[in-house]
């Protein structure tokens, strides 16, 4: 079987349709309509993985990941509806992840889950770690996937981790949205621009403005000095 993965979603259109998609995927999957069931199915089941609404009847999904990661670290994507930062930020306070503001898309969804598990992935096999240094202020961990700034460590979620990379890892380049949604988050299409300045937006809310640059008409770029041709 593959990775196992708690869906804790009280809608139960979304918890089937998710469900539906991460099977199709690959993983196996297992459903909790409320708190405190997502709570006993953690602690009985041992998921790899737990995607977790902030609104649910019981418990809400800050007190359900502050009790599941009691014992043990477990990956956390937590699902909001409403677009409110310090939600956001608490969710992340207590011990989750990455986030998704309802409505979503699936393939957005499994983009997420990929990243995470791919940091999982990355930390169990880590001894000595490859790093990046932007400026004299922010430091990238590439193996170990940890950002420290002026020596303080910042959360980022996963993706925005990828992201990050994957602007430094082409300093002075000018990679278009369409480049970026291919690298980092695997869509060929070109579809889905919106969420690449959204998380640009949470990279400057974390690191500073000045850490990723705009190019007008072309796309984004890290350094001072861009070439702007597109990429």
């Amino acid at each position: 079987m593959g990775r196992k993965i708690l869906v804790v979603e009280d809608e139960a259109l979304i918890a089937d349709a998710v469900a539906a998609r991460l099977r199709s995927e690959g993983y196996e999957v297992q459903l909790a309509a409320d708190g405190p069931s997502g709570v006993e199915h953690a602690r009985r089941w041992e998921p790899d993985l737990v995607i977790l609404d902030l609104m649910l009847p019981g418990l809400d999904g800050l007190e359900v990941c502050r009790r599941i990661q009691k014992d043990r670290h477990l990956p956390v994507l937590m699902l909001t509806a409403r677009d409110d930062e310090t939600d956001l930020v608490i969710g992340l306070a207590v011990g989750a992840d990455d986030y998704l503001t309802k409505p979503f898309s699936m393939r957005e969804l499994v983009a997420r889950v990929q990243a995470l598990f791919r940091r999982l992935d990355a930390l169990a096999g880590i001894t000595a770690g490859r790093s990046i240094r932007l400026d004299d202020d922010i430091e990238i961990d590439v193996d170990g996937r940890r950002v420290r700034q002026r020596g303080e460590v910042v959360h980022l979620t996963p993706t925005e981790f990828d992201l990050l990379v994957g602007l430094a890892e082409k300093p002075g380049r000018v990679l278009t949205r369409e480049r970026l949604l291919a690298d980092v988050w695997g869509y060929r299409d070109g579809s889905g621009a919106r969420t690449v300045d959204s998380h640009v937006r949470a990279l400057r809310r974390k690191l500073g403005d000045s850490v990723v640059r705009t190019v007008h008409g072309v796309g984004y770029a890290l350094g001072q000095d861009a070439d702007a041709e597109a990429r």
